[in-house]
Parts: C-alpha cells; sequence; structure tokens
C-alpha cells in the first residue's frame, strides 16, 4: 500500500516522456534554506521544462524503442546541435512550520506532493544544455551526485528517507567511482576560486586512495599552532561563511517506527489520479491491466484491485473489466482516505504546461521521386518560420529528383526513420509514387503509426490513397498541406478511442 502513489505515477504518460526536453523533474524530498540571521524555511525544488510537457503512447514507446534505443539521448543530441537548447527553469515552492502542520498529510513523508494549486512554485533560474559532454565517460559516467554535499545555507529536513540517502549516496559512489577522493574528479569539484582547486570550501581529509592534490603540512586537524612556526596551517574554520547546521528543536522519544502521520498510503493516490485528463485516466488503467496481465499469481492480482478500490472505485472497476475478473473488496485502510482538490497542474495532456507548439519539434515530410518542388520548398519554410525542424524523408537517402526537375537532398530514409521519431508527419507524393508506396509496408506503416499515434497529418491530393491504404480517417489532425502546419502543434487525444481498445 506504501507505494501505491508511485505506482500510480509509474502507470500514467509521466514515464513516458516524448524527449528528455519535454520531462519535469522535481525532488521528492524535502530541504531546508537557511537566512543569516538563522531562520529555516523548507524547501521543495522543480524543473520546469520550458518546452512544455509532452509524452508519448505505449504503442508508440515499444516501437521508438526498436526502432532506436538511442532516440532520448540523440533528440537530445541534435537539439544542441541545431541551436535549440532544452532548457528548464528552476522553481521553488516555500513554506514554513506552520504551514506544514495545517496540512492533512505530513509533507515529510517522500510519498506525498504539495499540490502546486495550493503552494505554487516560485521560478527563481534557468538551466540551459548549451553543449553536449566532450566527453561522455569524464563528464557523465563520472558524475557523482550526493544530496549531502550542499553548500552554507541549505540544510535538511527529518524525512526520513532524505536522512538515509544523506548516508548511502556516499556509499554509492564510494563503489561506483572507487576512491574516497572522487569529489577530486573535475566533473565533480565544486566551481569557485581557483586558489582553492576550484572550491571555497576546504576539509581536512588526505591521502587515500587516488588522491589527486599533494596537501602540504603535516596537520589534517583544526585547531592547531603551525602557523606561528612557520609551517602551513592547513584549512581554518569560517565562522561567518562556513556550514552551520540548523538548529531544529527536537522532543519525544527516537524509535524504529513507521509514524502515524505516514499512514494513509491512498489520498494522494486518488489525487493524482482524479487530476488526470480523462485520456490520462484511461492511460493509467489500461497500464494497470497491460501490467496486471503478466502476472501468473491471481491473488496478486486480487490484491492489487483491492488496493484500487481504495484509490476510486471507476479505476479499479475498469481495470477489473480488462482482465475479466471479479472485483474483490477494498483492502483495509491505516488511515480514513480522504478527498482531495484536483490538482491540473499534475496533468499533462490538457494541462498547465503543454504547448500547442512546433518550436523545437521535428516535422517528417515523406517525399519520394517527382513530389511537387514548390510543396515541398513551401511546406519546409513554413515549419522553419514556425520555428521547428522538416526531416525530410524518402524511400532512399541522396537526391531526390523533383517534379520541376531539380532535386534535394533526403535527410532520412524511409525504412530507418519511422514516423514514431517525429511529432508531425506530413505526405508530399506524385500519383505515381503513390500507386508504388501503397504496396510498401514501411510506407503503410509509416502513415498508420502516425494517425494510431494521435500526430497530425499533412497531405496534397495525389498523397491520398496512400493514407486510405493506411485506414486514416478524417478528423481535425488529418488536412491538406495549407492547414498542416498550425494542426501539427497538438495531437489528437479524441482521437484514440478510435484506434485501440483502452480500459
Amino acid at each position: 500500500p506504501e507505494s501505491t502513489h508511485m505506482i500510480m505515477w509509474a502507470m500514467s504518460d509521466r514515464t513516458l516522456p516524448r524527449t528528455f526536453a519535454n520531462m519535469e523533474g522535481f525532488g521528492v524530498h524535502t530541504f531546508r534554506f537557511i537566512n543569516k540571521e538563522g531562520k529555516s524555511t523548507f524547501v521543495k525544488f522543480h524543473w520546469k521544462p520550458k518546452a512544455g510537457l509532452a509524452s508519448t503512447i505505449w504503442d508508440e514507446t515499444v516501437k521508438i524503442a526498436g526502432a532506436d534505443p538511442d532516440f532520448q539521448r540523440r533528440d537530445l543530441f541534435e537539439r544542441i546541435e541545431r541551436g535549440d537548447y532544452p532548457e528548464w527553469e528552476l522553481g521553488m515552492q516555500l513554506f514554513d512550520e506552520e504551514f506544514a502542520n495545517s496540512q492533512p498529510y505530513d509533507v515529510l513523508d517522500a510519498t506525498k506532493i504539495i499540490p502546486e494549486e495550493v503552494l505554487p512554485v516560485r521560478i527563481v533560474g534557468k538551466m540551459v544544455l548549451d553543449r553536449y559532454p566532450d566527453n561522455y565517460f569524464a563528464e557523465t559516467e563520472q558524475a557523482a551526485f550526493v544530496p549531502s554535499h550542499v553548500v552554507p545555507g541549505i540544510g535538511f529536513s527529518n524525512d526520513p528517507l532524505l536522512q538515509g540517502r544523506l548516508f548511502s549516496y556516499t556509499d554509492t559512489q564510494l563503489s561506483r567511482l572507487g576512491s574516497v577522493n572522487f569529489h577530486q574528479l573535475p566533473i565533480n569539484a565544486a566551481k569557485g576560486r581557483a586558489e582553492a582547486a576550484g572550491c571555497p570550501f576546504m576539509n581536512q581529509q588526505r591521502d587515500g586512495h587516488m588522491q589527486m592534490a599533494v596537501p602540504k603540512g603535516r596537520a589534517n586537524y583544526e585547531p592547531n599552532s603551525l602557523a606561528k612556526a612557520g609551517e602551513p596551517g592547513g584549512a581554518r574554520e569560517d565562522p561567518a561563511g562556513g556550514y552551520k547546521t540548523f538548529p531544529s528543536e527536537e522532543q519525544g522519544q527516537k524509535l524504529r517506527i513507521r509514524p502515524e502521520s505516514f499512514a494513509d498510503h491512498y489520498s494522494q493516490a486518488r489525487l493524482f489520479f482524479r487530476s488526470m485528463d480523462p485520456a490520462e485516466q484511461a492511460h493509467i488503467a489500461s497500464a494497470f491491466v497491460f501490467e496486471l496481465s503478466k502476472v501468473s499469481l491471481e491473488h496478486i492480482r486480487t490484491a492489487m484491485m483491492a488496493n484500487l478500490r481504495n484509490v476510486d472505485e471507476d479505476l479499479a472497476r475498469r481495470v477489473a473489466d480488462g482482465l475479466a475478473m471479479d472485483l474483490p473488496e477494498a483492502s483495509p485502510t491505516a488511515a480514513p482516505v480522504i478527498d482531495m482538490e484536483p490538482s491540473p497542474a499534475l496533468r499533462i495532456i490538457r494541462g498547465p504546461l503543454e504547448k500547442h507548439t512546433l518550436e523545437g519539434r521535428t516535422v517528417g515530410i515523406l517525399i519520394a521521386e517527382g513530389s511537387d518542388a514548390g510543396e515541398v520548398a513551401a511546406l519546409t519554410d513554413a515549419v522553419a518560420k514556425a520555428k521547428g525542424h522538416a526531416l525530410l524523408i524518402a524511400p532512399k537517402v541522396g537526391k531526390v529528383p523533383l517534379s520541376d526537375g531539380s532535386a534535394v537532398i533526403a535527410d532520412k530514409q524511409l525504412f530507418g526513420q519511422p514516423s514514431v521519431t517525429v511529432d508531425a508527419c506530413a505526405v508530399i507524393l506524385s500519383a505515381e509514387a503513390t500507386t508504388k508506396l501503397c504496396k510498401e509496408g514501411a510506407a503503410v506503416q509509416w502513415v498508420m503509426d502516425a494517425f494510431g499515434h494521435l500526430k497530425a497529418i499533412g497531405h496534397n491530393d495525389a498523397a491520398k490513397p496512400l493514407l486510405n491504404k493506411a485506414g486514416v480517417e478524417a478528423d481535425d489532425g488529418v488536412t491538406d498541406l495549407a492547414g498542416f502546419v498550425e494542426a501539427a502543434k497538438k495531437r489528437y487525444w479524441d482521437r484514440e478511442p478510435s484506434v485501440r481498445t483502452l480500459a
């Protein structure tokens, strides 16, 4: 039961991001800010993608993984290469002890969130990825994140999971990187004063496996009086600028138990599900059906459905129907389940961070020999003006002869660039090429997947038979070339019930 809220996220579209640039990040833990006067303010950190939140759907995700297992990383590199730099805004939720105590849940429980409608995220900065690593191993594989490594002014709450991680992450990096001196690797060295080897904060740590510095002097402790004898005295405590631990008041017994305030395992799972768009709710229910259908032990499927009844009766019923099983009694709860106000900020589909735009997105344009040169040029220009990236895709890479005798260079080959790798699709073909491609499985699948994955499809008149062969039916997302750029700025979620069975 403790994992129910996390499972709701795992079954949702959050785990199927369209690209890294469309991912939202946030720490599950509560930290502290401590000002110069020693006052503490609780803080939760967030990264908000400037490109907006966007996801794929399950069938699309599986096909991406098969077509290009490095799709996400490749997209990140290609965005940087063409100047569409991925960017995230740094936001914070700030609150005090009084606010924390007023909530119907324990804010120190890592399975709980504070809805943004209750406590808005304040944007304070941004991060822009404007280059990729010069050496992936040195700058990525050797990066060591440790939550206990903070600067003065940041402290820790009593979140028990955070307290455990303050110790365990150091052990993790010792195992990963093989040395207590992993913080001396260039990628892990804090940036600051050059005379302090890149870091204004010193310590008395010396020697050890793979020591990269040459500490001078014989004292590795402080205070000492060796400076009076003309010897290096080593690092000194800085009462003004050094790190200070917040002196929080504690009372009561220290016990190894689960606090009663952590006993509500379902209220926020219910909040999450009921905050979703109906399309997202269908994806969550379908994901549960998909995963539970592979569970061979019936009593485990039954137990999971019993837990889901505490989340939402409609969700539990849809999962039971999808599994063709009887709905069991709800499992007992350790605390009353409460109804919280929905949080639209949790949505991806039709949520506040969903963006209808082509900026930074890729449009696949399927062409072949004899495609109308004017239509190809006009659409390519229109996509560029919308700040999108046009990708010319043809049966063969190299020169593609066009209708006016000119030729263009195809960016990608049809068989190696399925439509799952682009955000919207256009088809510009001659009648002769359409006849040929109607007999080419890759071309039919290219259009069929675009329609099935709810993408906009633009086409010229000659390409219509290929769309018919692929089973494309008319809706707002299927347009002529004139209306395509506007249509290509979003997905058409209302199409989904007509192309697949959902729980």
